[in-house]
């Protein structure tokens, strides 16, 4: 059985970065796929481009705002593509933003940011789709989260947390809806070139990949569903190891990656721009964004 070909996925923060390459890589599958965005603008620029490649629509989405998400969801159900049967068979919960610095200069403004974009969306999403999927007996929810959520990294304090709730997340409701015959799982990339990581600098441990591997991780977790999913996957069991050290061995490991400061010293003349809309990413922008 294709888990892909013909199937209705829908895709938060699909506009650009992961959610765009993972896009790109299910339609060249055959998927029918739906993507939302807060940067309308952006969106719809995204679809235009999509369009080439097979049957896709788009659709304004602010994850923090539950009606909002509602509002995604249905549209994605109801679209209009030959052959929809009404329902989502898989959720890629995407969205997600990356302020970083100190936590003493965070602003309530930024905290608030991370924690309702990367874990309550993450949250909300799972609610409003998986009743469907229970009632059919079917469904996958994948949950993008980040190797930041197994590893602490200084300079990502609040980001960290919210990621290790999604891994935490993701794991507990796996269990949870397996007897329903619902597949959730949590990928887990590492530094990935997209903006998040704008004006930081390239260490031995945080060497980019790129957006198109992850998609294909995406890929292939939907052919073959497991829960956790690492990007190469022998870094989960680095990260599980490092987990295992006591404080003086994490610092020791971390200062031997340039882990130590990567996201507490940077450019932030190259990063304002990123950092501005990372910082205050809550509802839709009607016009688009600026950088």
């Amino acid at each position: 059985m294709d888990n892909i070909r013909g199937k209705t996925i829908a895709i938060t923060g699909a506009a650009r970065g992961i959610g765009y390459a993972t896009a790109k890589a299910l339609l060249a599958r055959g998927a029918r796929v739906v993507i939302g965005d807060r940067d309308v603008a952006l969106q719809e620029s995204a679809v235009a481009q999509l369009t080439k490649l097979g049957l896709v629509s788009g659709y304004p989405l602010d994850v923090t705002d539950r009606e909002s998400f509602a509002t995604f969801l249905d549209k994605a159900r109801t679209d209009a593509h030959p052959g929809s049967d009404g329902h989502i068979d898989v959720l890629i919960n995407n969205a997600g933003v990356m302020p970083i610095g100190p936590f003493l200069s965070q602003s309530e403004q930024a905290i608030r940011s991370s924690i309702e974009v990367n874990l309550y969306g993450v949250i909300t999403g799972c609610q409003l789709a998986l009743p469907d999927m229970i009632a059919r007996r079917r469904g996958h929810i994948i949950n993008i989260a980040s190797l930041s959520g197994v590893i602490p990294v200084p300079g990502q304090v609040v980001y960290v947390g919210a990621k290790f709730g999604v891994v935490g997340l993701s794991a507990a409701l796996a269990d949870e809806v397996a007897p329903h015959g619902v597949n959730v799982s949590v990928v887990m990339p590492p530094f990935t070139r997209t903006e998040l990581i704008s004006g930081t600098k390239e260490t031995i441990g945080t060497k980019p990949v790129e957006p198109e591997e992850i998609a294909a991780a995406i890929v292939k977790t939907l052919d073959k569903p497991k829960t956790h999913v690492s990007v190469p996957p022998f870094l989960r069991f680095t990260a599980q190891a490092a987990q295992l050290l006591g404080p003086r061995g994490r610092r020791w490991m971390n200062r031997k990656l340039g882990l130590d400061n990567v996201f507490l010293e940077f450019d932030t003349a190259k990063r304002k721009s990123y950092e501005d809309r990372a910082q205050t990413a809550l509802g839709v922008v009607e016009g688009g964004e600026k950088g």
